[in-house]
Protein backbone atom coordinates (compact mmCIF):
# COMPACT_ATOMS: atom_id res chain seq x y z
CA UNK A 1 0.00 0.00 0.00
CA UNK A 2 1.28 3.34 -1.02
CA UNK A 3 1.48 6.46 1.25
CA UNK A 4 -1.20 7.88 -0.27
CA UNK A 5 -3.94 5.06 0.57
CA UNK A 6 -2.97 4.41 3.93
CA UNK A 7 -3.21 8.56 4.50
CA UNK A 8 -6.72 8.38 3.04
CA UNK A 9 -7.82 5.29 4.96
CA UNK A 10 -6.53 6.67 8.36
CA UNK A 11 -8.49 10.55 7.48
CA UNK A 12 -11.32 8.12 6.93
CA UNK A 13 -11.38 6.20 9.98
CA UNK A 14 -10.56 8.75 11.89
CA UNK A 15 -14.12 10.73 10.36
CA UNK A 16 -16.15 7.91 10.52
CA UNK A 17 -14.77 5.68 13.97
CA UNK A 18 -15.41 8.97 16.18
CA UNK A 19 -14.30 7.17 19.30
CA UNK A 20 -16.94 4.64 19.19
CA UNK A 21 -14.25 1.90 20.62
CA UNK A 22 -13.56 4.08 23.36
CA UNK A 23 -17.45 4.25 24.81
CA UNK A 24 -18.17 0.81 24.79
CA UNK A 25 -14.82 -0.10 26.58
CA UNK A 26 -16.05 2.91 29.14
CA UNK A 27 -19.42 1.23 29.24
CA UNK A 28 -18.39 -1.92 29.72
CA UNK A 29 -16.16 -0.71 32.61
CA UNK A 30 -19.19 0.92 34.24
CA UNK A 31 -21.49 -2.13 33.72
CA UNK A 32 -18.27 -4.31 35.41
CA UNK A 33 -18.37 -1.72 38.21
CA UNK A 34 -21.85 -2.18 39.04
CA UNK A 35 -22.25 -5.92 38.86
CA UNK A 36 -19.20 -6.07 41.00
CA UNK A 37 -21.18 -3.30 44.00
CA UNK A 38 -23.90 -5.52 43.26
CA UNK A 39 -21.68 -8.73 44.50
CA UNK A 40 -20.01 -7.05 47.23
CA UNK A 41 -23.53 -5.87 48.86
CA UNK A 42 -25.26 -8.77 48.56
CA UNK A 43 -22.00 -10.36 50.16
CA UNK A 44 -22.30 -7.97 53.12
CA UNK A 45 -25.97 -8.87 53.16
CA UNK A 46 -25.16 -13.05 53.77
CA UNK A 47 -22.37 -11.87 56.08
CA UNK A 48 -24.58 -9.72 58.25
CA UNK A 49 -27.45 -12.27 58.42
CA UNK A 50 -25.53 -15.23 59.17
CA UNK A 51 -23.92 -13.40 61.64
CA UNK A 52 -27.61 -12.52 63.29
CA UNK A 53 -28.49 -15.87 62.46
CA UNK A 54 -25.84 -17.31 64.68
CA UNK A 55 -26.53 -15.13 67.38
CA UNK A 56 -30.26 -16.24 67.53
CA UNK A 57 -29.07 -19.62 67.11
CA UNK A 58 -26.39 -19.35 70.29
CA UNK A 59 -29.61 -17.64 72.69
CA UNK A 60 -31.97 -20.58 71.76
CA UNK A 61 -29.40 -22.93 72.54
CA UNK A 62 -29.28 -21.24 75.88
CA UNK A 63 -32.38 -20.90 76.45
CA UNK A 64 -33.31 -24.64 75.90
CA UNK A 65 -30.52 -25.78 78.68
CA UNK A 66 -32.22 -22.94 80.64
CA UNK A 67 -35.18 -24.87 80.51
CA UNK A 68 -33.69 -28.09 80.87
CA UNK A 69 -32.00 -26.61 83.79
CA UNK A 70 -35.48 -25.58 85.53
CA UNK A 71 -36.93 -28.83 85.18
CA UNK A 72 -34.43 -30.66 86.98
CA UNK A 73 -35.59 -31.08 91.01
CA UNK A 74 -31.93 -30.67 92.15
CA UNK A 75 -29.53 -27.81 91.84
CA UNK A 76 -31.66 -25.91 89.21
CA UNK A 77 -30.74 -22.34 90.61
CA UNK A 78 -26.87 -22.61 90.41
CA UNK A 79 -27.39 -24.62 87.22
CA UNK A 80 -29.37 -21.43 85.83
CA UNK A 81 -27.01 -19.21 87.40
CA UNK A 82 -24.14 -21.19 84.92
CA UNK A 83 -26.30 -20.20 82.09
CA UNK A 84 -26.54 -16.81 82.25
CA UNK A 85 -22.84 -16.34 82.79
CA UNK A 86 -23.12 -18.48 79.76
CA UNK A 87 -25.08 -16.22 78.12
CA UNK A 88 -23.35 -13.17 79.40
CA UNK A 89 -19.62 -15.17 77.96
CA UNK A 90 -21.58 -15.90 74.59
CA UNK A 91 -24.07 -13.04 73.91
CA UNK A 92 -23.40 -9.32 73.88
CA UNK A 93 -24.66 -8.31 76.97
CA UNK A 94 -26.40 -11.49 77.00
CA UNK A 95 -29.03 -12.33 80.13
CA UNK A 96 -30.51 -15.87 80.71
CA UNK A 97 -33.29 -16.06 83.26
CA UNK A 98 -36.77 -17.99 83.69
CA UNK A 99 -40.09 -16.20 84.42
CA UNK A 100 -43.24 -17.16 85.88
CA UNK A 101 -46.59 -16.46 84.06
CA UNK A 102 -50.03 -17.18 84.93
CA UNK A 103 -48.28 -21.14 85.34
CA UNK A 104 -46.49 -21.25 82.46
CA UNK A 105 -42.85 -20.55 82.71
CA UNK A 106 -40.66 -19.57 80.35
CA UNK A 107 -37.32 -19.63 79.44
CA UNK A 108 -35.81 -16.21 78.06
CA UNK A 109 -32.90 -14.96 76.90
CA UNK A 110 -32.20 -11.19 76.09
CA UNK A 111 -28.86 -9.75 74.28
CA UNK A 112 -27.98 -6.10 72.98
CA UNK A 113 -27.76 -5.95 68.96
CA UNK A 114 -24.55 -5.52 67.74
CA UNK A 115 -24.25 -1.72 65.86
CA UNK A 116 -23.68 -4.16 62.34
CA UNK A 117 -26.62 -6.25 62.70
CA UNK A 118 -29.42 -5.76 60.27
CA UNK A 119 -32.44 -4.07 61.80
CA UNK A 120 -35.46 -5.95 62.90
CA UNK A 121 -37.56 -4.46 59.99
CA UNK A 122 -34.60 -5.86 57.70
CA UNK A 123 -34.78 -9.30 59.01
CA UNK A 124 -36.22 -11.90 56.70
CA UNK A 125 -36.74 -14.56 59.17
CA UNK A 126 -38.34 -12.12 61.94
CA UNK A 127 -38.40 -13.82 65.15
CA UNK A 128 -41.86 -13.70 67.17
CA UNK A 129 -41.37 -10.97 69.93
CA UNK A 130 -40.48 -12.13 73.08
CA UNK A 131 -43.43 -13.62 74.54
CA UNK A 132 -45.22 -10.13 75.13
CA UNK A 133 -42.06 -9.43 77.44
CA UNK A 134 -41.35 -5.79 76.84
CA UNK A 135 -37.11 -5.24 75.71
CA UNK A 136 -35.47 -2.33 75.53
CA UNK A 137 -34.60 -0.82 72.54
CA UNK A 138 -32.00 -2.31 70.42
CA UNK A 139 -31.93 -5.51 72.49
CA UNK A 140 -32.98 -8.48 70.97
CA UNK A 141 -35.09 -11.80 72.86
CA UNK A 142 -35.70 -15.23 72.27
CA UNK A 143 -38.28 -16.97 74.95
CA UNK A 144 -38.83 -20.82 75.12
CA UNK A 145 -41.86 -21.69 76.97
CA UNK A 146 -42.27 -25.04 79.00
CA UNK A 147 -44.08 -26.89 82.10
CA UNK A 148 -42.11 -27.63 85.34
Amino acid sequence: MSQSTQKRHSRRCESTCGGSSLIEVMLAVALMAVTALGLIGGQLWTAREARAMSVREHAVWIADSVAEAACAPSAADSAIRQWSARATLVLPHGVAAVRENAGVSAARVTWAALPDMPRPDDVIDKPAPCGGADIPVGASCVALAFAK
